[in-house]
């Protein structure tokens, strides 16, 4: 499958930014995450769905903040980040891979990843 995010850019502190994640193929078939990173740090996770979306999880730092969502029929998964903090400044990237696993926060476990888009909070 290939990914695609869109929908990041600059925002002030405070703000709410929705970015998106389209499929080439069927996103049904996938449990699928958001990973971020910012400069000169790692890459994170920072949320994860399972494939009927009946199931989220999150990072700390962004519990109660942000909201992860997908619309299978439209092979789209979302990312509703509220509250936004410089903290949050970052290239934010869509993954997938076939299998739920307690190891969901590891991005090397994830085989399908999107080229990311920038997210830049202001203060």
């Amino acid at each position: 499958v290939q990914l695609q995010a869109s929908g990041g850019g600059l925002v002030q502190a405070g703000d709410s930014l929705r970015v998106s994640c389209v499929a080439s193929g069927r996103i049904s078939d996938y449990f699928m995450g958001w990973f971020r990173q910012a400069p000169g740090k790692a890459r994170e996770f920072v949320a994860a769905i399972t494939r009927g979306g009946a199931n989220s999880y999150y990072a700390d730092p962004v519990q109660g903040r942000f909201t992860i969502s997908r619309d299978n029929t439209k092979n789209t998964m979302y990312l509703q980040m509220n509250s936004l903090k410089p903290a949050d400044t970052a290239i934010y990237y869509c993954a997938a891979r076939w299998v739920y696993t307690a190891t969901y926060a590891r991005g090397g476990e994830y085989p399908y990843w999107g080229q990311g888009t920038l997210v830049t909070v202001s203060s």
